[in-house]
């Protein structure tokens, strides 16, 4: 099982796929958790998520979590099957709460009232591809996989 977990390609795929999500969604976990880059920070991230989109304390604190320590986790190469499936129900979870009701599209021209699903289905394409390859060269889970 935890060679199947842990377990690494010594490939360059993976580590594309890696760094590819986790430098995508690191900046979106600091502006949640920290407040950089604009972001709101950790207690306004709550805040909107609990009062404006509704979510549960818990899983609103772990959408912060798994944004930020997720993403560093994944450059890493740390466990990062596990964090593509976190990924995977986090982005799931956003297309059904928020994005599906406005479509397909982003909103690149400004003239729908939200963001559509194209962007978060990358993301889910990402995590599968991840979650299938494991984490490829230069990944903390090489040393996790040995026997």
């Amino acid at each position: 099982m935890k060679q199947k977990l842990f377990g690494v390609r010594n490939d360059w795929t993976g580590v594309v796929l890696r760094l590819t999500l986790g430098i995508v969604m690191l900046p979106h976990g600091a502006q949640k958790m920290l407040g950089w880059f604009g972001g709101p920070g950790f207690q306004k991230e709550m805040l909107h998520l609990t009062e404006d989109v509704q979510l549960p304390w818990l899983i609103s604190l772990l959408v912060i979590l798994i944004e930020f320590f997720g993403s560093i986790c994944i450059l890493a190469g740390l466990a990062s099957r596990l964090w593509a499936i976190a990924f995977f129900i986090l982005f799931t979870g956003i297309i059904f709460s928020s994005h599906i009701e406005f479509g397909f599209f982003m909103n690149w021209f400004g003239n729908q009232s939200g963001e559509g699903i194209e962007y978060h289905l990358l993301v889910l394409g990402i995590c599968i591809a991840v979650f299938l390859n494991g984490s490829g060269k230069f990944a903390l889970d090489k040393m996790l996989s040995v026997k």
